[in-house]
């Protein structure tokens, strides 16, 4: 026991207090923090000014004076006034005091007037109705815009836009033309205008009011309560997304870098011919049991690290009363389980090969494997319950993330189903570490040719 300790230990401090770990570690969150907090000083790219002529064909008579009260400065001016408290309304009650403070930054105001430009200054053409559309486009084109002057568009209102056409049930609607390269904010804005000019026509010439109708069909957006045991909370809608898959990513991150580093430093220490110094001190099993310690503690800094991260965020936006504890205790034993697993698989395929480049046949099919529960992560946590999801809840070695995924869903699955999913982990990476031991044992000393999947079959039934 003691030597498997020191193998342990020196596995572990090989891992952690290097450069690479340190800065594959640590540096990730402390630069996405820096770039949050520097984000909106760094945004020094100014919109261009734009100035330009719409020209619009109206064969209704009803548009262009509405189109042309919209695109006035002054009018969009006022919605971008009103742009800020708008998009508040989309965010949820939890963060809402949050992004109110945020909106409220003198940084985040002078970036949000950066990234807009200056107000653009439209002129509007009506065209006549004999007016020559193809001759009034030409300037559009490439190669005569300067000709045209500063057009930058052309918009043709159908005759049946406003009032629709004798036994048709539908409205017309326009034809936009654009200049190469316009803007899309203008181009958007240029839409907007139209649709808003066209639906303020219909609803004036139905002698009906709009402000009422507003009324009629807007309906103020609420937040669910969601009913516990414990008692009621609001519901979380941006939270019950992220929760799966930040649980799901945080299990694989840690497993797949620890488990990559034990099959990397196995490598290294084969094609060195420093684990032949280490077997003449300790047995193959020994010396495997060690690395798999080792690696498993420098997974569980990651872990610990990345979850203290979580829970201090979620501590920062008020939202720590809405983790269940029990998941944290959840993700502990599924790291073990499916650590415990890719480890082994991790370890027999670092003793069989030679060099890294080797070792790619072999970590391909396993890293697809691995990879279908983020592929899958939505539909598994948005129906946990389907037999999908339940399928692959019990089959190794996925069935750790999968298992997971459905713990943090909305809809959890039942405590005898996570038991299940567990013992079947534990067997599996039972097995799993009872064949990575034979092939450690062969492969360690073995050179030359790298073995296939049938060698590393016959090694198994043979040691």
């Amino acid at each position: 026991m003691k030597k498997i300790f020191y193998i342990a230990q020196r596995e572990f401090l090989s891992t952690v207090a290097t450069r690479g770990f340190m800065i594959g570690v640590f540096f990730p969150p402390v630069i996405i923090g820096v770039l949050i907090v520097l984000m909106p000083r760094l945004m020094n790219e100014k919109a261009p000014r734009i100035e330009g002529e719409v020209a619009i064909l109206d064969l209704t008579g009803e548009v262009l004076e509405g189109f042309t009260n919209y695109v006035a400065p002054e009018a969009e001016a006022r919605r971008r006034a009103d742009l800020p408290k708008k998009q508040l309304e989309q965010v949820p009650d939890a963060l809402r005091p949050l992004a109110e403070a945020k909106m409220n930054e003198e940084a985040t105001r002078k970036a949000l007037e950066m990234a807009m430009g200056e107000v653009p200054r439209l002129t509007v053409t009506p065209l006549l109705a004999g007016a020559d559309i193809e001759r009034e486009k030409d300037p559009l084109k490439i190669g005569k815009a300067d000709e045209g002057g500063r057009r930058l568009a052309v918009a043709v209102v159908h005759s049946d836009a406003v009032l629709r056409a004798e036994g048709k049930e539908r409205f017309g609607t326009w034809d936009l033309f654009v200049r190469t390269k316009l803007d899309d904010r203008i181009a958007d804005e240029i839409v907007d205008g139209l649709r808003e000019s066209v639906i303020a026509a219909r609803v004036r010439k139905a002698g009906l009011d709009r402000a009422t109708i507003t009324a009629l069909t807007e309906v103020p957006r609420r937040t669910s309560t969601t009913v516990t045991t414990e008692g009621e909370t609001k519901t979380n809608e941006i939270f019950n997304v992220i929760l799966p898959v930040s649980f799901m990513a945080l299990l694989l991150m840690s497993v797949l870098i620890s488990g990559q580093s034990l099959m990397t430093t196995t490598i290294e220490e084969k094609s060195s011919r420093v684990v032949e110094v280490l077997l003449s001190a300790i047995s193959p099993m020994e010396l495997m049991a060690g690395k798999v310690f080792g690696q498993m503690a420098a997974g569980l800094v990651i872990l610990v690290i990345y979850s203290s991260l979580g829970v201090a965020t979620l501590v920062s936006f008020a939202l720590l009363g809405v983790l269940d504890w029990t998941l944290l205790v959840y993700l502990f034993l599924f790291f073990i389980v499916s650590f415990f697993l890719v480890a082994s698989i991790m370890a027999a395929i670092g003793s069989a090969v030679n060099e890294l480049r080797e070792a790619q046949s072999f970590l391909t099919p396993v890293m697809m494997l691995l990879m279908v529960p983020y592929f899958l992560w939505l539909p598994i946590s948005r129906n946990p319950n389907s037999m999908l999801a339940v399928v692959l809840s019990f089959l190794p070695p996925i069935n750790s993330f999968a298992m997971l995924l459905r713990i943090t869903s909305t809809s959890p699955p039942p405590a005898w189903q996570v038991i299940l999913s567990l013992l079947v982990g534990a067997v599996a990476a039972i097995g799993a570490l009872w064949a990575a031991g034979k092939i450690f044992r062969i492969g360690l000393l073995m050179y030359g040719k790298p073995p296939n999947f049938a060698t590393l079959i016959r090694w198994i039934r043979m040691a």
